[in-house]
């Protein structure tokens, strides 16, 4: 599986109507976390961030938003902000236009959000303009660093050094409350916590108005 941890300069400037990492705030740090909400990891990944006070930005499925409300809700209620990440964890390079544009649409019904990141950061020029010329567009928020906690090739320790080389401040760093990631993300995202915050960074939310 190929992959970069840390997302080249050239492709954030080639597609500047993207976030790719956020203004260079002093030691500041965005955690995003694709997937969720999950009824076991969420809390995890919540309770992590509790002991930090750590914010953070999380990209749910409509889907997993409907079967676990009461975890989303747990999401807004300790601070933190959510994303759209479609309903059914679509490829927009795999599916038509008009279906991928409702199922997002779709769901809106469950995440009130101007904030929209790609399943696998892949969609359309075509589906990327509709998101941002609706009556209430969408901003598309991408990521400076990939983790890997999805690749189930590589160890937690492997996972956590991706992070720590490529951070910066302002950095978009992606994780998942995924049952995929989980072996890695339990490993690495305390670690990372401590890291940062022993040296003396601080975690936001990413926070968008249109």
């Amino acid at each position: 599986m190929f992959y970069l941890a840390k997302t080249p300069k050239w492709v954030s400037k080639l597609f500047r109507d993207s976030i790719w990492e956020m203004p260079e705030t002093p030691k500041a740090i965005y955690l995003t976390f694709d997937d969720g909400p999950h009824p076991q990891i969420t809390p995890f990944v919540l309770d992590e961030l509790d002991k930090f006070g750590a914010k953070a930005t999380f990209f749910c499925i409509g889907k997993n938003v409907a079967e676990h409300p009461g975890v989303y809700k747990r999401i807004l209620e300790q601070g933190h902000t959510a994303g759209n990440h479609t309903h059914n964890h679509l490829n927009g390079w795999k599916t038509p236009n008009a279906k991928y544009l409702q199922n997002i649409l779709e769901a809106r019904n469950f995440i009130d959000s101007p904030l929209f990141r790609p399943p696998y950061g892949r969609m359309t020029s075509q589906q990327k303009k509709k998101l941002q010329h609706l009556n209430e567009p969408f901003k598309i928020v991408m990521w400076s660093v990939l983790s890997g906690d999805f690749d189930t090739n590589i160890t937690p320790e492997k996972c956590l050094d991706n992070v720590l080389k490529s951070t910066k401040s302002g950095s978009v760093i992606v994780f998942h409350d995924s049952e995929k990631a989980f072996e890695r993300l339990r490993y690495t995202l305390p670690a990372v916590l401590k890291y940062f915050s022993e040296k003396g960074y601080h975690f936001e939310k990413i926070v968008m108005e249109l």
